[in-house]
């Protein structure tokens, strides 16, 4: 029950970034990768100051975000993604209409024979995951962790940083962008690959409710802009979400013999 209290308690760790880092970025990362970025945000303090060193083992990461600890390949895997993460740059959009080039990861260390790792984010992030006051966005980690699509996080995260406006229309080409999706260039597609399977992975494991429509530029005309539309789950309706994904998630609580989920306790 220990254990079980201590996955709960990582799962409800919130990943809080600047709006910027979500609305204005352009990157593709691997759906793991993502997941373990998330990872490591939550790991950042609202106390924090300055980028600490981010300690975790790799043990409770694996329990945490549902992959099968007792899988050899773990360190091997753990020590690609990161190296991935580290090697990964991505751009952000600045006001004068430019790219800024940021990476995600300044240092790791591993400890292979205790299973420790030690992480510290480039410091260029600082303004945008450090002592956020104002124009950012949290989620709990859990929310994202049984997704099985990249573009289904990503989207999320976007949907989260707009839910206070309710609608938001966002324009097709501008949005294959940020998720690095050009290669959809029919918007059937995109709708198929992309949009309906990131609408239903959030609508099945999140706090919010969405949906989209595309829109044509006049009749006859192709889909220039995609128009979502966000609710906010509360209640007994988000507790369902919640159950929800910590049923999906792989290999924790539900997935083991004689372990119930935090959430019946």
């Amino acid at each position: 029950m220990n254990e079980q209290i201590d996955i709960a308690k990582a799962r409800e760790q919130k990943v809080v970034k600047h709006n910027e880092l979500i609305q204005n970025t352009r990157y593709s990362l691997p759906t793991q990768q993502l997941k373990t970025l998330s990872y490591l945000i939550s790991k950042i303090k609202p106390t924090d100051k300055e980028f600490q060193i981010y300690e975790f083992q790799i043990i409770d990461y694996c329990k945490c975000c549902g992959i099968d600890y007792a899988n050899g390949k773990n360190y091997k895997n753990v020590k690609t993604s990161l190296k991935d993460l580290s090697d990964n740059s991505f751009w952000m959009e600045n006001e004068a209409g430019g790219e800024n080039l940021f990476r995600w990861l300044s240092e790791v260390d591993i400890n292979k024979k205790g299973g420790l790792v030690k992480v510290e984010f480039d410091k260029k992030l600082h303004p945008y995951l450090i002592g956020l006051v104002a124009n950012f966005t949290q989620y709990e980690l859990l929310s994202t962790l049984p997704m099985k699509s990249q573009y289904s996080i990503r989207i999320y995260e976007l949907m989260k940083s707009y839910a206070f406006k309710k609608t938001i229309t966002l324009e097709i080409n501008d949005l294959k962008k940020k998720l690095m999706a050009e290669q959809y260039i029919n918007f059937k597609d995109f709708r198929i690959k992309v949009l309906e399977i990131a609408m239903r992975e959030i609508n099945e494991y999140t706090d919010l409710k969405v949906s989209c429509e595309g829109n044509t530029g006049g009749r006859g005309r192709a889909i220039t802009s995609v128009t979502f539309t966000i609710k906010l789950r509360s209640g007994f309706d988000k507790l369902r979400a919640q159950s929800r994904a910590i049923e999906d998630i792989k290999g924790l609580e539900r997935g083991l013999d004689g372990q119930m989920s935090i959430y019946e306790y």
